[in-house]
């Protein structure tokens, strides 16, 4: 039985006229009758009654033409379906982000775009440090990923672009002397003990934090750590120590908490995409354009 035998029967049903089913169908009439005795030769029982002047449904027929017509809707819908996915408008993305972009406009405004465009993709978004992700990526447990790229090895075969940089903060206690200075040179936080992520956390930051460090003649000196950046922050609140973060976290507001800026060269935090390296499906190219879209365009 294929899909024509029944769009002919349903013709012929809703009709109850060969000749006007034949013209609705753009088929002849004899092959069109031919075709209908075919179907109830595979049935096994008449789905008409056919008389001179005019026909009629058998009961046979009357339970055939509901799902004959169910049928022919699911088809119709497979194949809508399969044509949204095929333009990008159907699915579901798994997307990584790592928790700093939860304080950028990059995330929440490309998630806005794109949900606004292609309001039928599923979206499941999982809040992942930088190393997890790309792992997650080379496993084909994520689609895309939002990552603090910042010298963490990248697995073969997935693919790390820059997007955006967010300036550096450095985070410190409304106490400090330098609290009040709005923008310092790292050099001279050498003697300050400072907060970072363990280095085993998955964020990149710690290497920035090393790289600056020595770049401005010193090593830091860890006095400790958290896995999160709002948990640094509290602690630098509390007299702990200071903290470099990316300057989005800076919407932070806690007491006797202050950020300032950092004016040494490359205190800066990337911000990139990350996928695997493979033509994309449609459903991730309609997401990466979106992402294009939105990184591009002026804050």
């Amino acid at each position: 039985m294929e899909l024509r035998h029944l769009r002919y029967f349903v013709a012929v049903a809703e009709e109850l006229n060969f000749t006007r089913a034949a013209e609705r169908m753009h088929i002849g009439q004899p092959p069109l009758s031919m075709q209908i005795r075919d179907l109830e030769e595979e049935i096994g029982t008449p789905l008409f009654d056919r008389e001179k002047r005019r026909i009629a449904l058998t009961e046979a027929g009357r339970r055939f033409l509901d799902h004959a017509r169910g049928i022919l809707a699911q088809s119709r819908a497979a194949v809508e379906e399969a044509r949204r996915a095929g333009r990008g408008e159907a699915g579901e993305l798994r997307i990584g982000f790592a928790s700093s972009l939860a304080y950028t406009s990059t995330l929440a405004d490309t998630l806005y775009r794109y949900r606004q465009r292609y309001p039928q993709v599923g979206l499941q978004l999982r809040e992942m440090f930088t190393l997890d992700q790309l792992g997650a990526l080379a496993r084909g447990e994520l689609d895309v990923g939002f990552v603090r790229h910042g010298g963490l090895e990248v697995p073969v075969g997935v693919g790390v672009r820059e997007i955006g940089r967010d300036p550096l903060r450095l985070v410190v206690n409304a106490a400090h002397p330098l609290a009040g200075a709005g923008a310092v040179s790292l050099d001279r936080f050498r003697d300050d003990g400072f907060i970072a992520f363990p280095p085993d956390v998955g964020s990149g930051l710690p290497f920035v934090l090393e790289r600056l460090c020595r770049s401005a003649g010193f090593e830091p000196r860890i006095v400790q750590t958290a896995r999160e950046a709002t948990t640094q922050i509290g602690l630098v609140g509390a007299g702990l120590g200071v903290a470099m973060l990316p300057g989005p976290l800076e919407c932070v507001r806690l007491p006797r908490v202050r950020y300032l800026a950092l004016l040494d060269e490359g205190a800066y935090f990337s911000l990139a995409v990350a996928a695997v390296e493979r033509t994309p499906s449609p459903l991730l190219a309609g997401f990466l354009a979106v992402l294009d879209e939105v990184a591009a365009s002026p804050e």
